[in-house]
């Protein structure tokens, strides 16, 4: 079983799931039976942190993600995806992107938000 601890008051697994890298078909799709068997995997074994991202498997990581998801009570999963912030020009940008994360996840919220790629050059953005 996998150890947790209490992060900012949640009791979150030590090791958590990355959704970067996930096995593909050869056109390049998320193979979904190689995938779910490996997030159902890591779930048995106490992983409750998953990490995805707007731009993971050209967009599709989230709605992934959110489709597995389905099969357990979302309170049993720490889901965390990124604000990727090379795509934010406004305020109303942030609020847009955000909510199509949700819509993509099938969610109503997310654990953690992250911002994605902070570099020198858009710190200041």
């Amino acid at each position: 079983m996998v150890t947790k601890r209490n992060f900012a008051g949640d009791d979150c697994s030590l090791i958590g799931f990355g959704c970067m890298r996930f096995p593909c078909n050869a056109d390049g799709t998320i193979n979904e039976e190689e995938s779910f068997k490996m997030l159902d995997e890591a779930y048995a074994a106490g992983v409750n942190y998953y990490d995805t991202a707007y731009p993971y498997h050209n967009g599709e990581s989230e709605r992934f993600v959110g489709k597995w998801m389905k099969k357990y009570p979302r309170e049993s999963i720490m889901l965390a995806t990124k604000l990727p912030v090379w795509t934010i020009k406004s305020q109303e940008d942030v609020t847009s992107v955000f909510n199509e994360q949700l819509e993509k996840l099938g969610v109503d919220y997310v654990d953690y938000y992250l911002l994605h790629s902070i570099r020198r050059n858009s710190w200041n953005d």
